[in-house]
């Protein structure tokens, strides 16, 4: 049986020196972009890859530098919404991080976040990945159910289960726990 390489010390990637690769979805709250920022000038890192990958699309091709050729899974659909959602994402990002001093860039990829996420972060030989968080459990949607739902769909968690470098997590949603019953008090 084939055992995947573990993390280890030898395995690690520099900050410094190295971008980071930041998973960003249409609409996303400027708290993701910004937490990147302070982290890569805390860490030293050289640039920001600002990533979305867009489930609907499959890969034709990888490219070296992390980027892909993409088309649609379903070859008689339309097939310029993802242009849409490119420029949307971009002008987004474009507003937030008006003259910052940290180089960024921002590629458009194909299929599973986290798969598409990791062959970026190997291509371009980043250091950590910075995500965001999907909202607490909250209202009806809360149980046992939904927490299986929501782990089971967090890009987060298979990223760190699925590859060495740090994930880190910028909540999007703070929840008092003090007023909330959780799902084990049920």
């Amino acid at each position: 049986m084939h055992e995947p390489p573990q993390p280890a010390v030898d395995r690690i990637t520099p900050f410094a020196g190295h971008p980071l690769v930041v998973g960003v979805v249409p609409d996303l709250p400027d708290l993701v972009p910004l937490t990147a920022l302070s982290l890569a000038r805390a860490t030293g890192a050289p640039r920001l890859l600002f990533a979305y990958s867009d489930p609907a699309r499959i890969v034709r091709e990888e490219h070296p530098d992390g980027s892909v050729s993409h088309e649609a899974i379903a070859p008689d659909g339309l097939d310029e919404g993802w242009r849409e959602t490119s420029s949307r994402i971009l002008d987004h990002l474009t507003r937030v991080l008006a003259g910052v001093d940290v180089p960024w860039e921002f590629r458009y990829l194909a299929g599973r976040p986290d798969r598409a996420l990791t062959h970026l972060a190997r291509a371009v030989d980043a250091a950590a990945f910075v995500v965001g968080t999907r909202g607490p459990l909250v209202g009806a949607g809360r149980g046992l159910k939904a927490l299986h739902d929501r782990l089971e769909g967090s890009v987060a968690l298979h990223l760190s289960h699925h590859q060495h470098r740090p994930v880190l997590t910028v909540p999007l949603t703070v929840v008092d726990w003090k007023e909330t019953a959780s799902a084990w008090d049920r």
